[in-house]
């Protein structure tokens, strides 16, 4: 059966959705696509997800690759202060599913509640998306937290200076792992990790550089390094366990 929050994965083309929320009487639900800027809520049969995952035209994932990190403690105050700012935002709204992931309501919706707490359009729709995008949870709404030259904390990085050891003579720098990287990372490891019985961190890069970087140029491929340091720097789990298919056939409607 499929619950709010399930994360499901297309392979061709490659795209992610999330379940935000689905009718009481399981007709339909309301899915939003994962790692894409301008994502909106969008609307489609629950037993559409339902034979695509059964016909294998999709893969219902074990692991959120998309879910918000379990901060560090303790976190610096401004950061808790930033978070309760976006979901005393984003609360009202939340209050109004489904009507909110209607895009008249919405708009309609969005622009009342940005002149009530005094920010911008463009801000209220930022939190709601980051809460849609990272597990619609309290920890979806906190910042990104890093701390340059901090132990167990991330650097952040600068305009054309690459972090981390340079790599060996005669190879490009490469690039800085961002927030868009590491979330291919995670995709990468529960895409393996659902179709293969024994977990090799170096296959899943393999085959992660094959689905995600064919056609880039060199300067754009992360490092085995950064891979396999940001899947232990984020928690990653070597092996998502697969869902049982009758799971997935009883959200299928009679």
């Amino acid at each position: 059966m499929f619950l709010p929050n399930d994360v499901i994965q297309y392979a061709n083309p490659v795209r992610t959705i999330r379940i935000l929320w689905i009718a009481p009487d399981r007709t339909l639900a309301f899915t939003f696509e994962l790692g894409l800027q301008h994502s909106q809520p969008r609307t489609v049969a629950l037993n559409v997800l339902a034979d695509d995952v059964l016909t294998r035209r999709a893969r219902l994932l074990q692991d959120d690759p998309f879910a918000a990190p379990v901060p560090p403690a303790p976190l610096p105050q401004k950061y808790h202060d930033m978070q309760a700012k976006a979901w005393d935002v984003i609360q009202g709204l939340q209050a109004q599913v489904p009507a909110l992931y209607q895009p008249r309501e919405r708009a309609a919706m969005v622009a009342a509640c940005a002149r009530a707490h005094g920010v911008s359009r463009p801000s209220v729709l930022r939190y709601l998306r980051r809460f849609w995008e990272r597990g619609q949870t309290m920890a979806a709404l906190l910042p990104d937290y890093g701390n340059s030259g901090a132990r167990g904390k991330t650097r952040g990085a600068s305009e054309g200076v690459k972090r981390g050891r340079p790599r060996k003579s005669g190879e490009h720098p490469g690039r800085n792992t961002d927030a868009e990287m590491r979330a291919i990372f995670r995709i990468a490891v529960a895409r393996y990790a659902a179709t293969h019985p024994e977990f090799s961190r170096r296959a899943a890069y393999q085959q992660m550089l094959q689905d995600f970087y064919r056609d880039r140029p060199a300067a754009d491929l992360p490092s085995f390094g950064q891979f396999s340091y940001w899947l232990d720097k984020d928690g990653v789990p070597a092996q998502g366990r697969r869902r049982n298919a009758a799971a997935v056939q009883s959200a299928r409607l009679p």
